[in-house]
């Protein structure tokens, strides 16, 4: 687990919405990231940049994403995402 990183839903969700908004949306705060916003849907992130996204989760949580675990159900939306994290950090 990185350091600077808890296990806790909040900081699990600061870290998740700080990578997106820094690698995806480039530093912009004027369309602030909502929660529940698809990021497929929104284009806020292509099929490539799932898989920057995983990586990114793989090594901050030292967990591995299966490649049946990567579907829009666990992927697609900071809600999403962060009940993902939690449920494989809690196995």
């Amino acid at each position: 687990m990185n350091q600077t990183t808890g296990h806790n839903p909040q900081a699990i969700n600061t870290t998740l919405k700080t990578f997106i908004i820094n690698n995806f949306l480039f530093g912009a705060d004027q369309n602030p990231l909502q929660e529940d916003d698809s990021f497929l849907e929104q284009g806020i992130i292509d099929s490539t940049g799932i898989l920057e996204l995983v990586a990114f989760v793989e090594e901050t949580y030292n967990l591995k994403v299966k490649d049946d675990e990567m579907h829009p159900d666990n992927l697609d939306s900071l809600r999403k995402l962060e009940a993902f994290i939690q449920q494989k950090l809690a196995k």
